[in-house]
């Protein structure tokens, strides 16, 4: 009897995923549970296990392929993995329950290796089978994208060495590995010296037709759907930006003064984040225009703060949400950023940290960036975009003095957020963290 692996429930409003990759062949034997195929979704990946043990008879939705819930992915013959697994008694009953006891020991392992390394490493594992001694290794921890980009490249994944914790190799491993393998191959193939067919001065750098390569690769499915929904933003909403900068000053020095306490305490250091959801909460309260959204023709006034913290990938920008941000103290809410951070960083986000979010915080200073436009996240009619903290002088009381300055962006819809509540909201923002006790008494 067949059982077909189809595609389960991916999440609220998430209805189609692309076949990352199998992690299984066709032929292979598979037991209750065993991953056998990685899905890539608009926001998280999942892993669709077996129903029953037996053989991998058939895929049926090849990698790179788009499906949708309760499509086969493909079948397992049962009756197939029983023929197989009485198949040792029958040809060496002598020698069947040695080698049997020998498979149940190294199944594990063999499975664990599949599962953590590409196709092309899952294609020598018969040649272990061989009744000799294998000492088990520890299979490296791989990102889906690395393995996928390792894959498609040929690249034996086990030569790579993981940057990020716990030795996990990521896309940029793969990336630079394979650009230290291309680095000899350009140096040892000089342009050939080409003679002018006209008088004229003698070039100083030779241009090789060689160098000009071009790759094309698939979009993901998380790339096609964050360039989707970038465009809809732009197209569906009145989008504006307003600017305003902050004083850094007051912040830094509690920083200063309370972080090596605050992370004895509580485990966790005090961050510029904190202040930020704090800061942006009391301006939300404010302008409750800036907390809602458009639902047809009404106005939906929301008066509870999701706030969704935009997280780069290995895969696009991601927005984890830190839930009821206003009921969290300074400790819980560091505390849920640094663990949304991590579990993006590990592709564990489920559907539920995604879901929803009322306001977004960026913050583009971590890659350098001095000033951007934030781009909104419908149905959300405002982001705020952080910049980089860079020391400039300004006017104070009549003084030239140097300060530690940080532009701040508030991106908001036109259509429910007029420009004088967006440039009242980066100012209430701007009071509250240049006299942070504003944060004491509810300003």
């Amino acid at each position: 009897m067949a059982i077909e692996v189809t595609v389960p429930e991916l999440g609220e409003s998430v209805l189609e995923a692309t076949v990352s990759r199998w992690l299984k062949k066709e032929g292979d034997f598979v037991n209750v549970g065993e991953v056998l195929v990685e899905l890539e979704t608009d926001k998280v990946n999942l892993e669709v296990g077996a129903k029953g043990a037996g053989v991998l008879q058939k895929i049926e939705a090849t990698e790179g392929a788009d499906v949708k819930v309760g499509d086969v992915l493909g079948r397992i013959d049962e009756k197939a993995g029983e023929q197989q697994g009485q198949a040792p008694e029958s040809s060496q009953p002598q020698t069947a329950p040695a080698s049997r006891s020998e498979e149940q020991q190294a199944e594990p392992e063999t499975v664990e290796a599949k599962q953590a390394e590409p196709q092309a490493e899952q294609k020598e594992a018969p040649a272990r089978t061989d009744g000799q001694q294998v000492e088990p290794q520890a299979a490296p921890q791989v990102s889906p994208v690395a393995a996928r980009l390792a894959r498609d490249k040929n690249v034996d994944i086990s030569k790579i060495t993981g940057t990020r914790s716990e030795g996990r190799v990521t896309k940029a491993d793969v990336e630079m590995y394979l650009q230290k393998q291309e680095t000899p191959q350009v140096t040892e193939k000089p342009a050939p010296a080409a003679k002018p067919r006209e008088p004229a001065p003698q070039p100083t750098t030779a241009i090789s037709t060689s160098d000009r390569r071009e790759e094309r690769t698939r979009m993901s499915r998380r790339r096609r759907t964050i360039a989707q929904r970038l465009l809809e933003a732009t197209q569906s909403t009145a989008m504006l930006t307003t600017f305003n900068e902050i004083d850094m000053s007051a912040v830094m020095d509690i920083r200063k003064r309370h972080n090596e306490e605050f992370q004895k305490r509580y485990d966790v250091k005090l961050g510029f984040m904190s202040f930020f959801v704090k800061a942006s909460i009391s301006a939300l309260k404010a302008f409750p225009q800036v907390n809602a959204e458009i639902s047809g023709e009404e106005i939906v006034f929301k008066h509870y703060y999701d706030i969704g913290m935009a997280v780069g990938s290995e895969e696009g920008l991601v927005v984890p949400v830190v839930r009821d941000a206003d009921r969290l103290s300074f400790a819980e809410i560091e505390q849920t950023i640094k663990d949304l951070v991590a579990k993006t960083e590990e592709g564990k986000l489920s559907i539920e940290d995604l879901r929803g979010g009322t306001f977004t915080i960026t913050n583009g200073g971590v890659f350098g960036s001095l000033m951007s436009t934030p781009i909104l996240n419908p149905p959300q009619v405002g982001i705020l975009g952080l910049h980089k903290i860079e020391e400039r002088p300004i006017a104070l009381n009549g003084q030239i003095v140097i300060r530690p300055m940080m532009y701040v962006a508030l991106s908001y819809d036109h259509r429910i957020v007029d420009g004088r509540e967006a440039v009242q909201f980066l100012v209430h923002i701007k009071q509250v963290l240049e006299d942070p006790a504003w944060m004491l008494v509810g300003g």
